[in-house]
């Protein structure tokens, strides 16, 4: 969430820096300073109120001593109704609060000044690309029919014990997709970070904390009884860790990890670029999460680039890094880097991580703040990305590394497994 300080002082800036999402928020942020300065003005007259109020108070008691009875009960009536008055313009505040907060809610992250302008993910960025187009001698089959050619993956099993996006991992299957979560665990500890395993589940102020409520309820599985959340991603609660925290001092830089499934809805997603692993509901991660002081974000930035960019070079993948424009960046991030691999057999580009800053959007509605040395407590910055998600990291593998007699696995997996082919 913005802050309201923020846009107080920068209101032509973050209407700009929103037009690079195709956004006028105009309006919005009309309406949210008018509010603001009704609140301000009521909050004035609240303190106006409140010193009356301790002033008569003192009278009263200075009457009652001199015993001047009839002047202290005439001060205690002015009492009640300032105290009246009181009330009511408390409730007038906090509607006000409330208001503001909604209109706030609406308002996405302002881009970072390296965004570009642009629509859609026709208009992002290639920073980088490695690798080349993989030649087969003969036809690429795509995964879901490698899968089922090894046994390695039923789709079908998986839609009769829950639905379609809910697939079954067998055999050697199973085995790649936990060598790979160790993988991706391991080479994040060797980069310093700590591992976490959180719940998967979340309440509603854990959502609100990092943007995904009240902005993509549709896309989150809820439990009604419970009011409770399953997690789109381990960003939710890892970063939710470091809610309503007060950082001791400015010297941190907070490195987590963690491996969970993760359940989206996906609501609205139908045809072939959903087919197989392309797209599902339960899907497993690990992710990397940062807590920064403000200087230090934009190299924490680059070095989990560098971080994931280095996954995929182990895993011999062709891959490619975008920066998303403004119109193809997430709501809560104020730049993201999306890294894709080829599918030598599908002949398209899968995107498998989103690394992303937050500067103090996430911060803000976190309450996480650090204590500087001017004695003065400012806002932290967040950052996450994934690292990686497997299921396209799957597909990639298989398509890209079958041979006529089975589908090698990359050397970095070997100590993991005891097997280097699938055949």
């Amino acid at each position: 969430m913005l802050e309201i300080q923020r846009i107080r002082t920068e209101k032509e800036a973050i209407i700009a820096g929103l037009k690079k999402r195709n956004l006028d928020v105009t309006p919005i942020v009309d309406s949210i300073l008018t509010l603001d300065q009704s609140w301000r003005e009521s909050k004035t007259e609240l303190e106006t109120i409140a010193a009356e109020l301790n002033r008569i108070s003192k009278t009263v008691g200075e009457l009652f001593q001199q015993g001047k009875q009839a002047e202290a009960n005439e001060a205690k009536l002015q009492t009640a109704t300032l105290k009246e008055n009181e009330s009511a313009l408390k409730d007038k505040v906090a509607q006000f609060e409330k208001d503001i907060q909604q209109l706030m809610y609406q308002l996405p992250n302002v881009p970072n000044e390296l965004v570009k302008a642009g629509k859609s993910e026709l208009d992002n960025e290639i920073v980088e690309e490695v690798g080349s187009k993989h030649i087969f001698e003969g036809e690429a089959l795509p995964h879901w029919e490698i899968t089922k050619k090894y046994d390695l993956i039923d789709f079908e099993l998986g839609v009769k014990i829950t639905g379609a996006g809910f697939p079954v991992y067998k055999g050697k299957g199973a085995k790649l997709q936990r060598a790979l979560i160790t993988f991706f665990l391991d080479e994040a500890e060797k980069a310093g970070y700590q591992e976490f395993i959180p719940p998967l589940v979340v309440n509603e102020a854990s959502g609100i904390g990092t943007g995904q409520l009240p902005d993509k309820e549709g896309q989150m599985y809820y439990v009604n009884e419970d009011d409770l959340y399953m997690i789109p991603t381990a960003e939710v609660p890892l970063t939710n860790i470091y809610r309503d925290v007060l950082l001791p001092s400015e010297d941190f830089s907070i490195k987590m990890t963690g491996y969970t499934p993760c359940f989206r809805r996906e609501a609205g997603s139908y045809g072939k670029d959903v087919r197989g692993l392309n797209r599902l509901h339960q899907f497993d991660k690990v992710e990397i999460v940062r807590i920064e002081h403000p200087d230090n974000s934009a190299k924490a930035l680059e070095e989990m680039v560098e971080h994931v960019r280095g996954l995929l070079q182990k895993l011999g993948l062709h891959y490619r890094i975008l920066r998303l424009c403004g119109g193809d960046t997430g709501f809560a991030s104020a730049m993201t880097y999306d890294f894709e691999v080829y599918s030598a057999a599908q002949e398209k580009w899968l995107e498998v991580s989103s690394v992303s800053r937050f500067d103090t959007f996430q911060s803000n509605r976190l309450k996480l703040r650090y204590k500087a040395s001017d004695k003065k407590t400012y806002l932290a910055h967040t950052l996450n990305g994934s690292a990686l998600a497997l299921p396209r990291i799957v597909a990639a593998l298989l398509e890209n590394n079958q041979t006529a007699d089975g589908v090698l696995i990359p050397e970095v997996l070997h100590k993991y497994l005891n097997f280097d082919k699938i055949n």
